[in-house]
């Protein structure tokens, strides 16, 4: 049915889209603290603006999601580029916090249409546990994009003058955008391999199921357990002895390297014992993070990245094998909670982190110190989040442990 369709392009081209999404993550990350000084926001007014990039990711996932089979991967694609250069222009060009809220939803409004319509594009390019396979590497470009990304951060702004302006950094995330319109021009992009995936009655009937649910639940804590603490890096571990660009790129180089290599992995523990063990990994990481210094943060950083590694490709693949026919509005349902889970918690991981600057302030702690204490305090509230996954993986665990996968008679999924 899709003998003609160039793999290779389409898929190249997805993983350029996913380095653009990576790219305002982590170049957005970098110049962070140089909005905050040059507008003169706040903590929690730069956590509004981090949340309009997670609320335009689910907006743009579920219309995506919904409009997949009509309007078409390929239109998304097109609708994806016109709002990541509208929104990195507008942010370049930003005169104050209305416009980069504006523009950071835009570019939010691009990542989700990338996610909407590659995940199921792949899905129906692949088969068996080469899904698993092909969508780890795709998602590996997330991470690998954020480390490249936060390199730039770090380094480029060094060679001064032009180089060091934050709207310099910004223009290198058209790079990316750029590569993958040229990729998806002209292709042919396949149709959907799982009967009755197109039919939106059949897949809202799937999405009611109590596996979907519970995906659809975890989702929102894995999220925000990943990307939680990798947004506010700059801000919170710029006092802590170490660089927080470069654990930013340690942290996400791990994570691409282990997507690269996910297959034996989740042959081995199958989709619940990864969910499971990367529960564990990512609370002891994040606890770390809230109570090193020096040198110790960088072993924080590798345990949290072991952690976080599988989350979202993992919770991507079990949706579309254990509840195969919710498709691509399924897909994207799953990957906008998400994101919205993200929008959600942010502002308030920023009103958390002004509350304790003002609390250790009181107590007399001011500079340096005071800006490592409130980051400190807010990361050890955020290990909250993967303790409660630990539970619900658990419990994940053994309920799918005897059930058989959903995924059609050809295809072989690793054990529960």
């Amino acid at each position: 049915m899709n003998e003609n369709i160039n793999k290779g392009a389409l898929f190249n081209g997805s993983c350029f889209a996913l380095i653009t999404t990576a790219f305002t993550f982590s170049i957005r990350a970098g110049i962070l603290p140089q909005l905050g000084n040059e507008f003169g926001l706040t903590a929690e007014q730069l956590g509004f603006i981090n949340s309009m990039w997670f609320l335009g990711f689910p907006i743009s996932m579920i219309i995506g999601g919904l409009v997949y089979h009509t309007f078409g991967a390929k239109n998304i694609m097109r609708v994806a580029f016109f709002a990541h250069t509208l929104g990195i222009l507008l942010t370049i060009f930003a005169g104050g916090y209305t416009t980069l809220l504006i523009s950071t939803l835009f570019i939010g409004f691009g990542n989700g249409c990338t996610e909407a319509a590659c995940n199921p594009l792949i899905a129906d390019m692949y088969s068996g546990i080469k899904v698993d396979k092909m969508l780890n590497r795709f998602h590996m470009w997330f991470p690998g994009g954020i480390v490249v990304g936060s390199l730039i951060s770090q380094f480029v702004p060094q060679l001064g003058g032009f180089w060091a302006q934050w709207q310099t950094l910004m223009w290198v995330t058209m790079v990316p955008t750029v590569i993958y319109a040229i990729l998806f021009w002209g292709k042919a992009f396949p149709k959907p391999q799982v009967e009755g995936a197109t039919s939106l009655s059949t897949n809202l009937k799937a999405m009611v199921t109590p596996t979907f649910l519970f995906l659809f639940v975890a989702m929102s804590l894995t999220a925000i357990s990943e990307f939680g603490p990798q947004q506010w890096v700059g801000i919170i571990m710029s006092n802590s002895g170490a660089h927080p660009m470069l654990v930013l790129a340690l942290v996400t180089g791990l994570m691409a390297v282990g997507r690269f290599f996910a297959e034996p992995v989740v042959r081995a523990l199958g989709q619940t014992g990864v969910l499971l063990c990367g529960a564990v990994m990512t609370a002891i990481g994040i606890y770390l993070f809230s109570v090193a210094q020096g040198g110790i943060v960088y072993l924080a950083a590798i345990i949290f990245a072991i952690g976080v590694c599988y989350f979202w490709p993992v919770m991507v693949g079990a949706t579309a094998k254990r509840v195969p026919l919710s498709g691509a509005l399924g897909l994207s349902i799953i990957g906008g909670v998400g994101m919205f889970s993200s929008a959600i918690w942010n502002p308030i991981i920023g009103s958390w982190i002004d509350k304790s600057r003002a609390e250790y302030a009181a107590s007399g702690l001011a500079g340096t110190e005071l800006e490592l204490a409130a980051g400190q305090d807010t990361l050890t509230k955020m290990v909250a989040f993967p303790l409660i996954l630990i539970v619900m993986f658990i419990i994940f665990y053994f309920w799918q442990k005897n059930i058989k996968s959903a995924a059609a008679p050809s295809e072989t999924v690793a054990a529960s």
